[in-house]
């Protein structure tokens, strides 16, 4: 993405994941910080490093800093400036905040006809909904998320992470990146346009499948996969492994390993179809012979018959594994204020133009100066741009 300029209007974590994904993969990422107060996740109190917010550190390195106050004509035109020569701007403001700050997308396009303008929001841009506002835990109960997460006869449950946040700031990537191809092409921009709720019904493959098919909403199974078993947690001595069979060869030495060969021909097991009619007596059957052993002896064992099984870790665990070390998925980040810090790498690997982390999330403002000089601003107009609060910088 060298040579792709960003400019990222949005804060907390869809549009900040969007952004630091590009900024990743080379982009160059201007995140420009409301006044006051920047981006609300650098005021959420804990975790903090030295002062810093952690969230707000995860999500931003790779961007450079600008803090600007839209609400200001002097503000708004600092933006129009920078948006001239922007190939995509990032936005998630609720529905019509940009266009009564003059800064919507038919007004951006017309200072820029090759502007890609993302705009995620709750709901999307149309619809009953669309001014409603976003917000993850919303979006997982209106997608459907929260009616089968969780344990069958107990409360709703939203996964553990933000999925909807962070799967719209994901379809985000997929959406700029088309249109940019499409961009190089024709030389036109686009709008580009994405919720959670979206990002969350996208989630719902299986569960749509079956709706589809003979109109039942299916609750929740807990670790339990809907289509097939045995697919979910168990328990060894010393803790819970997942076991994978995912089809009927993998269960067939699923019960060789357990040492209930037999089970290959019981009239309750013998078939996906029983298996999952009969899952609680399969389930019952198996546990009995896995709280035996430690996780590690059974996942040695699975492992050596081809098997699909593994830990249940947690974070710290999983964040520390060799496998995560080895794809880079842990990487070191200097801060000015906070010091050595880690956050997570980029998911994606490429063998050409390898992704890399060389800038910590910025300082309110801390590079209000620098881009300003680089739009045409002389010394003495910064000066007065700081002096009526239309800018800010760093310290």
């Amino acid at each position: 993405m060298a040579g792709m300029r960003v400019l990222e209007l949005a804060q907390i974590m869809a549009g900040p994941t969007c952004g630091m994904m590009l900024a990743d993969m080379g982009a160059d990422v201007i995140k420009v910080e409301k006044l006051p107060g920047g981006d609300d996740s650098r005021g959420y109190s804990e975790p903090r490093v030295n002062g810093v917010s952690a969230p707000f550190m995860v999500l931003n390195r790779n961007k450079r800093g600008i803090a600007v106050n839209l609400k200001q004509e002097q503000g708004r035109e600092v933006l129009l400036r920078m948006v001239k020569d922007a190939d995509v701007l990032i936005e998630n403001y609720r529905l019509g905040t940009m266009e009564k700050l003059g800064l919507g997308y038919e007004t951006l396009r017309e200072h820029n006809p090759g502007l890609i303008y993302c705009s995620i929001s709750g709901y999307g841009r149309d619809g009953p909904f669309a001014d409603k506002g976003g917000f993850d835990l919303i979006a997982q109960g209106m997608s459907g998320l929260m009616s089968f997460t969780g344990e069958p006869g107990r409360p709703p449950v939203k996964t553990g992470n933000s999925i909807t946040d962070i799967n719209a700031g994901v379809l985000a990537v997929i959406g700029i990146t088309a249109a940019y191809v499409h961009k190089l092409k024709t030389g036109q921009g686009q709008m580009v346009d994405t919720s959670l709720l979206e990002a969350g019904l996208q989630q719902t493959y299986w569960q749509a499948a079956v709706y589809f098919a003979n109109g039942t909403s299916v609750g929740p199974t807990g670790s339990a996969h809907l289509l097939t078993a045995p697919y979910q947690a168990f328990q060894a001595s010393d803790g819970w492994i997942n076991i994978g069979g995912a089809n009927q060869a993998n269960w067939e030495r699923i019960a060789e390993v357990l040492g209930h060969p037999e089970w290959k021909q019981d009239p309750r097991f013998s078939t996906n179809k029983g298996r999952m009619e009969n899952l609680p007596a399969l389930c019952e059957a198996m546990n009995a012979v896995l709280v035996t052993r430690s996780k590690s002896e059974w996942i040695a064992a699975f492992d050596a018959a081809g098997v699909p099984a593994g830990p249940v870790l947690s974070v710290g665990e999983a964040l520390t594994h060799p496998q995560t070390l080895a794809r880079n998925m842990v990487v070191e980040v200097d801060h000015p204020q906070a010091g050595h810090t880690r956050a997570l790498g980029c998911p994606v690997h490429f063998s050409e133009t390898p992704t890399a982390v060389l800038r910590h999330a910025p300082m309110l403002g801390e590079h209000t100066r620098e881009l300003l000089v680089e739009y045409g601003y002389s010394s003495q107009e910064i000066d007065t741009l700081v002096a009526a609060g239309a800018v800010a910088e760093a310290g």
